[in-house]
This record gives C-alpha cells, sequence and structure tokens, in this order.
C-alpha cells in the first residue's frame, strides 16, 4: 500500500442518497437491485458499505503489507479477498452476480468507483464529470452523455481518493491537481474554482499501446509519415511533438520511443507519468508537488537535470510547460541525441514563438534561447484532431542557417491540407538530418555538425 493512503471513510449512516437518472432503488423483496439483476451494479447498498469496508481493512491490515502480499497497494485488489467480501455481505445468486458484486467493490475500493463502467465502454478514451454531477464520454463517437450522474459529495470524495491514490493531495490549500491511477490520468479541481462543483478529467490508456505502425494505418498518407518519423528516430534527431490536448501526442510519443534500437536506454520526465513505450530500457521519472506546508516538491526542471546524470541514451520530457524548457533545451545541446518532447501549440511554425514565452518564464533572454533551440532542435511535428481521427498535419524542419541571423526559424516538410498532403523546402533538410544528427557509438555521446 502506497505510504499516506487511507480507505475513503464511510458515508455517515444518517445521509440519504437521491437516484439521479442511472440510480435504481432496491427491490424490497430480494435484497437485490433490478440493476443487480440484470448484471449490473446499482446504487450502493447498506451491503455494499459493509463489505467495502471489510475489504478496506484487510487491505489496511499491517501483516499484510509487512508480507508484501500481492494487492497490498490501492491499485490492485486481490480477486479471492473481493470474493470473501462479496459472500460476507452481499446477496449473490449466480456467479454472473458474483462477478458484477466482486467488481463493484473493487472499482468502489481502488479504481474509478462510478466512472468504471462508462471507462470499460469500448472506444471511450476520456470519461468527464461536470459541476453538475454529469457523466460524460469521449472516443470515436465524440463527446456523448451517459445519463448517469454523481452527487456533489460522492464526485468529491471521489476526486480526493483517486489523486491519493496517485500519491497527490487534493484540498482547499490544493484545490486542483492531477495522478497517474489505475491506468488513467486523473484531472480534478475543486470549488469555488470550479463552478458549480468538482470536475473529474479521465484519461484513458490504451489496453495495448499501439505501434507506430498502428497509429500510421489509420492516418492520411499514413505510409509517408511512417518513413519519415522512423528516419528521425534512427538518425537520433532531436524531434518536438506540438498539438492540442487530445491530439495524440503523448501516444505518438510512446509509439516512437518503441521504434527506438533495443541497447539504447531511455530515460522520461513527467509531470504525469503517461508515456509506455514497448521497450525493455525504460525509466521513469515522474514530478512531486509539495505537502501542504509547501515542502518536499520536485518539479520537473529538477528531475531533467537529474535524468543527465542517469547515463540517458535519449532524454525524453513528456510535456514541455514552462521553465522546465530551458533544462530541456540545454540537455538536447550536451551530445544527448534523440531526445524528445511534447508541447501545446497551434501550428508547428507557432513553436518558435511558444518556445520563446516559455523561455521568458525562465529567464532566458531572447538571444540566447534563439541559439539553444536552433542548435538543439531538429525537427518538429505537429499533430491535429480531425474527422480523420488524430493524425499529423504538418512536419517541419528547423534552419540552421537563420541562427546566424539571429532567428529561429522553421520549414516545412510536409504539410497536410484537407486530404492534400504537399512537400515543402524542408525536405532537403531531412534527407540531411541523417549526417547531421550523428550516431551514438561506443557508449558515448556524439555530436557530429
Amino acid at each position: 500500500m502506497s505510504t499516506g493512503w487511507s480507505p475513503e471513510p464511510p458515508r455517515p449512516a444518517g445521509r440519504r442518497r437521491t437516484p439521479g437518472p442511472s440510480t435504481v432503488r432496491p427491490a424490497a423483496s430480494s435484497g437485490r437491485s433490478p440493476a443487480a439483476a440484470a448484471g449490473q451494479p446499482g446504487p450502493r447498498s447498506a451491503g455494499q458499505r459493509r463489505a467495502r469496508r471489510w475489504l478496506a481493512g484487510r487491505l489496511a491490515d499491517p501483516a499484510r503489507q509487512r508480507s508484501g502480499a500481492e494487492g497490498a497497494r490501492p491499485e490492485a485488489v486481490p480477486p479471492e479477498l473481493a470474493a470473501e467480501a462479496v459472500r460476507r455481505h452481499l446477496p449473490a445468486v449466480t456467479p454472473q452476480e458474483a462477478a458484477v458484486q466482486m467488481r463493484a467493490v473493487a472499482d468502489d475500493l481502488t479504481g474509478l468507483g462510478p466512472l468504471a463502467d462508462p471507462a470499460r465502454i469500448p472506444g471511450v478514451t476520456d470519461v468527464l464529470v461536470d459541476g453538475d454531477g454529469t457523466v460524460w464520454t469521449d472516443g470515436m463517437d465524440g463527446l456523448r452523455d451517459t445519463g448517469r450522474r454523481v452527487d456533489a459529495e460522492d464526485a468529491r470524495r471521489l476526486a480526493i481518493r483517486l489523486l491519493a491514490q496517485g500519491g497527490r493531495r487534493l484540498d482547499e490549500g490544493q484545490p486542483f491537481g492531477d495522478a497517474q491511477v489505475t491506468g488513467a490520468r486523473v484531472h480534478a479541481i475543486l470549488p469555488p474554482l470550479a463552478a458549480g462543483g468538482t470536475q473529474i478529467s479521465v484519461r484513458l490508456a490504451a489496453p495495448e499501446p499501439p505501434g507506430l505502425s498502428d497509429l500510421a494505418r489509420d492516418w492520411p498518407h499514413g505510409e509517408v509519415w511512417l518513413a519519415a518519423l522512423r528516419h528521425l528516430v534512427q538518425s537520433r534527431a532531436n524531434l518536438l511533438i506540438s498539438g492540442a490536448t487530445g491530439s495524440g501526442k503523448t501516444t505518438l510519443l510512446s509509439a516512437l520511443l518503441s521504434e527506438v534500437p533495443a541497447d539504447e536506454r531511455i530515460i522520461t520526465v513527467e509531470d504525469t507519468r503517461e508515456l509506455r513505450p514497448r521497450h525493455g530500457h525504460v525509466v521513469s521519472l515522474q514530478a512531486r508537488s509539495g505537502n501542504a506546508e509547501g515542502a518536499g516538491g520536485v518539479p520537473l526542471a529538477e528531475l531533467v537535470r537529474q535524468a543527465l546524470r542517469m547515463r540517458p541514451d535519449r532524454l525524453i520530457v513528456g510535456e514541455c510547460r514552462g521553465a522546465e524548457v530551458a533544462d530541456f533545451l540545454a540537455a538536447m545541446n550536451t551530445g544527448h541525441r534523440g531526445a524528445a518532447g511534447t508541447l501545446h501549440a497551434n501550428s508547428a511554425t507557432d513553436v518558435p514563438a511558444r518556445l520563446f514565452a516559455m523561455g521568458a518564464l525562465a529567464g532566458l533572454a531572447l538571444e540566447a534561447l534563439t541559439l539553444q533551440a536552433s542548435s538543439a532542435v531538429d525537427a518538429i511535428l505537429h499533430l491535429e484532431r480531425t474527422d480523420a481521427g488524430r493524425h499529423p498535419v504538418e512536419l517541419a524542419l528547423v534552419d540552421r542557417s537563420a541562427s546566424r541571423e539571429g532567428t529561429f526559424r522553421v520549414v516545412p516538410a510536409w504539410s497536410l491540407t484537407g486530404r492534400a498532403l504537399t512537400p515543402g523546402p524542408g525536405r532537403d533538410l531531412l534527407e540531411a538530418v541523417a549526417g547531421a544528427a550523428g550516431r551514438r557509438g561506443g557508449g558515448r555521446h556524439a555530436l557530429d555538425r
């Protein structure tokens, strides 16, 4: 069990819950709700609360923690304990009903709670809770109202429990935050910052991270993008991936890292861990927020500096948002080729302006940032989410000659407009990347320019 985590306290006995659109009152005759009889969990009953408390007590058993028993962490509930909790406290006539109850109890204790069932719908990538408790899903079919509701108190308790489970605090002193929980990235923000009520956003990871060829199969002109991206990876080019939230930056970066040769060591630095490359040697570092007194926090910029001492072959920054860009660009200029990161921008040609804005937060002068970025970055890939899905729309190469004029300029190599893919003057620079980037040799990091 993670240090400092404790199960959500039981709901006060005197409180009554008004059923919403997705809740059903238990049937008085059998003690089982119609939803349970139909194979779906209904509202939390007294038996479910007892089962939950019993299971929480077993998971918190010091003997289990000392023995290192599987399931001692809150992310994993041993099936045998869930089954025993159901057997003791819940009526289950059939094995199917028992399985539904086991899953509901585990979800309520260590999973996504009332958001778990929407999260299991095939094709769903995001589950969202609005201030009025409405539960939405997003995915291949777009934004959809599930018809479910989570009341204000339950939403707040769920948000606090999920972030605590991921090692983050959420309270009046820190009313927003995000964490990695049960394979999903959970972000929450409390009132009064969030109007109406607690807002929860859950970004779901794919059960199996897709490979680069899998992604390219669904892209417009995928074979062109695939060849260009593999060329950049094999050439150890320094790459920035830009795009809006939900455009697929992290998914694509994970797929690119899966293409890295097996004998290279990848170190990832993220605010909240999301990258899951299929690679045999990945070291993941995650930033940490401070405690209630503001002490103990470890920002992204510090982790970038620490990563440089850990012998990286490839240094990856999950997302550059602010002052850490100075350390990231400095790392790219130390011979650690093949670095990559993501950032938010409107287009590839807008990335220089975005870097200048972040560099200002780090106290970098315009001239210093221009020199650093022009020397560090080789290519910029921009993604968008359109009717065709999430896919690349622009690849631009950095014009090295512009740095001698004191400017940081990028030149388009490929641009997608509608369904037409147009080559640009940066194509020649793309072909020359292999000679500029150099190759790793003899365990050393070389930069041949």
